[in-house]
């Protein structure tokens, strides 16, 4: 299996991810919407011994946007690269928005619906969860 690449706009970070991602979610929570400046945020967890940063480790920087959550992007181009959790230290969350070679994995629901964006109407069939899929757990779930 080829790994995964991702990088951010301005090429400065590069990584790789190996082996498979974890489930994949559309996030409608509202600091996903802010951070990515879209009405939602399509994301998977991995664990961290299968992220490799290749090129650029010097232009990331860090925003703790909650007391449990550290948020990475580079800070030349502003692109939002991986989140970490100080709960859970070996994951790290991934937009897929960035990444080549994801393969034919899908989305299996959207979450935090109570606080999409009203401009926005979701019209997929998936399934849809007004916060967690049951439990948080379930999103941070990784392949590795």
């Amino acid at each position: 299996m080829n790994p995964i690449t991702g990088m951010c706009l301005c090429e400065r970070v590069s990584y790789e991810i190996s082996g498979e991602l974890g489930p994949i979610f559309n996030c409608h929570c509202s600091k996903c919407r802010r951070w990515h400046g879209a009405a939602f945020r399509t994301r998977a967890s991995i664990d961290i011994s299968q992220f490799n940063i290749v090129t650029g480790r010097d232009n990331l920087t860090e925003y703790a946007s909650s007391d449990n959550v550290s948020k990475y992007f580079c800070k030349n181009c502003g692109s939002p690269l991986h989140s970490t959790y100080k709960d859970r230290p070996n994951i790290i969350g991934i937009p897929l928005g960035a990444l080549e070679g994801v393969g034919d994995s899908v989305p299996l629901a959207n979450i935090f619906t109570d606080s999409k964006a009203t401009w926005y109407e979701i019209t997929d069939e998936l399934p849809r969860y007004p916060s967690w899929p049951g439990s948080e757990s379930k999103v941070r779930e990784t392949n590795s």
